[in-house]
């Protein structure tokens, strides 16, 4: 007897990895975007005609860096910033991370959250990682923000390659974590607004913290070899 001799419908066939949003008409905030990492991103994204605004502990200070931006790139406070923003993209320092999202729980609540923050430790032997009670930074802000969607991205990437004007695209995949695959997509989607990027599904977030561990490992790479160096996934 055949599937549908038995009466029920058929499997729809598997969805293309590769058919993601059109997510041109978004905004994105990214807070700590006056930092070298959220103000590359900043720059990255507007570049490639996506309306940004940075959020920063004081507004002058953002409006500051959007000026020196340009591309259309507004400036605010954290928390104007989250509340205009429908993605909202988490670059402040780690030792910042906690305090700043558990101030912002109303304002980011309802918004997909996209943490890209590293925990790492440095001594006179380099970098390395340090693991948070939660498992991971990525883990620890949906702790801290039960009524946002959080996932993980933009971990490995040269601030230096991102601030850099000269450079037409970054050579790069970005790994994209989270729980639920429309949110995922989206991510991936934002990634490949960028010119040389792409976004590659890698994971929910229990898988956070050897994704941000693993910048420690490109810091040694980077100092060994004079480098900016980033990930590509084969074969995929």
């Amino acid at each position: 007897m055949t599937t549908n001799d038995s009466g029920s419908a058929p499997k729809p066939p598997a969805k293309d990895p590769w058919d993601l949003p059109d997510v041109s008409a978004l905004t994105v905030g990214v807070l700590g975007g006056t930092g070298p990492q959220g103000r590359g991103l900043a720059y990255r994204l507007a570049r490639a005609g996506q309306k940004v605004i940075i959020g920063s502990r004081a507004a002058d200070r953002a409006r500051t860096a959007a000026d020196e931006l340009g591309l259309g790139v507004e400036g605010a406070d954290n928390a104007e910033c989250a509340r205009r923003s429908d993605v909202v993209i988490v670059a402040v320092p780690w030792d910042g991370h906690a305090k700043t999202l558990e101030s912002l729980r109303d304002e980011l609540a309802g918004k997909l959250v996209i943490d890209c923050v590293n925990p790492l430790g440095f001594d006179k032997q380099g970098a390395y990682a340090l693991k948070p009670e939660e498992g991971s930074a990525a883990e620890q802000a949906a702790a801290l923000l039960p009524g946002s969607r959080v996932t993980a991205a933009f971990h490995h990437l040269s601030a230096v390659l991102l601030q850099d004007e000269a450079i037409e695209e970054i050579d790069t995949d970005v790994l994209v974590l989270g729980e639920a695959r429309a949110d995922t997509d989206l991510v991936q989607a934002l990634a490949g607004r960028i010119p040389g990027m792409r976004g590659i599904f890698a994971g929910r977030l229990r898988n956070a913290h050897q994704v941000e561990s693993l910048v420690a490992n490109l810091i040694s790479v980077n100092r060994r070899y004079k480098a900016h160096a980033g990930l590509r996934t084969t074969d995929v």
